[in-house]
C-alpha cells in the first residue's frame, strides 16, 4: 500500500453548500477511494498569492491506495470529486476562489515534475494551512522522520498565526 496525503480547501459556496459542507462532502467521497482515511480538523486561513478573496477553510486527509494505483488515474478521481462540487478549472483564476480544491501533496514515493502532476506538491513546505493539519495527523512513531521534516518547515514560516482552528476533527468523518 502507498501512503497518500491530500490537502483540501474551499472558500466559495456551491449550490446550497457552504465551504465547510463542501469539505465534509469531499471527505465522504474520499472514503470511497482511500483505504484507512484519516481527516484533520478544519482550519481557516487567509488566501495566499491572490489575497483579495474570502478566507479559506482547509484540512488534510491521509490514507492509502493499492501499490498498483496509478497517480494520474488517482488525480482523475480527485478531479471528478472537485467537479461534482462545482470546480470548473476553465473558469477560475489561478490561486483564486474555488468551491473545492484537492491537492495531492504526497503519493507514496512517486516523484513527478510534469505539468499535469507535480508530486510531492512543490509548495507544501511554504503552506502553514497544509502543514498544521498534516502535523495533527502524523502522530505515529513510524512517521517521526516525516513529522520532524514538516515540523521544521512549519517553524520557518512567518504566517503561522494566520491559520486558526475552525472545527476540531470529527471522529465520525
Amino acid at each position: 500500500m502507498k501512503k497518500v496525503i491530500l490537502g483540501l480547501g474551499s472558500n466559495r459556496k456551491y449550490d446550497s453548500l457552504s465551504p465547510v459542507q463542501l469539505l465534509d462532502s469531499a471527505c465522504e467521497e474520499l472514503k470511497k477511494i482511500l483505504f484507512e482515511p484519516r481527516f484533520s480538523s478544519i482550519y481557516t486561513s487567509k488566501a495566499m498569492y491572490v489575497t483579495d478573496q474570502e478566507d479559506f477553510y482547509n484540512m488534510v486527509c491521509t490514507g492509502f491506495v493499492e501499490d498498483e494505483e496509478n497517480p494520474y488515474q488517482f488525480l482523475d478521481k480527485i478531479h471528478k470529486i472537485e467537479n461534482k462540487y462545482g470546480r470548473d478549472r476553465s473558469k477560475e483564476i489561478r490561486f483564486g476562489p474555488r468551491s473545492l480544491d484537492i491537492d495531492i501533496e504526497v503519493f507514496g514515493d512517486f516523484v513527478s515534475e510534469d505539468p499535469v502532476l507535480t508530486v510531492p506538491h512543490p509548495r507544501i513546505k511554504e503552506r502553514a494551512f497544509v502543514l498544521i493539519p498534516l502535523l495533527e495527523l502524523l502522530t505515529d512513531s513510524a512517521e517521526d522522520l516525516q513529522r520532524k521534516e514538516y515540523s521544521d518547515s512549519l517553524a520557518k514560516l512567518q504566517n503561522i498565526d494566520e491559520v486558526t482552528l475552525f472545527r476540531k476533527r470529527n471522529s465520525s468523518l
